[in-house]
């Protein structure tokens, strides 16, 4: 079983940043890609960036020049650093993780962007 846990939400003004971060831990061999996914109130869960095993990274077109997804191998962890952040970025973001074909879920972090 692995778990992801994720840190760094919280309120954050227009225009400000805040940083992500997701460790995983348990029966961890080699994760596949790994993620960041959000979902406001009433709408889908939708990706908002992976990077691959080889280091590339993919955004969503919404975020993409403002949001940065980096790792750190040694420590099982990937960061999502969220810069000119606006008020339609507030939502729950969750990280996730694929193994041998199985998505694990962290808990969600609650990202409010308000002024």
């Amino acid at each position: 079983q692995v778990q992801l846990v994720e840190s760094g939400g919280g309120l954050v003004q227009p225009g400000g940043s805040l940083r992500l971060s997701c460790t995983a831990s348990g029966s961890i061999i080699a994760f596949w890609t790994r993620n960041w996914y959000r979902q406001a109130p009433g709408k889908e869960r939708s990706l908002v960036a992976a990077i691959a095993p080889d280091g590339t990274p993919t955004y969503a077109i919404s975020v993409k020049g403002r949001f940065t997804i980096f790792r750190d191998n040694a420590e099982n962890t990937w960061y999502l650093q969220m810069n000119s952040l606006k008020p339609e970025d507030t939502a729950v973001y969750y990280c996730s993780a694929i193994q041998r074909g199985v998505n694990y879920w962290g808990q969600g972090t609650q990202v409010t962007v308000s002024s």
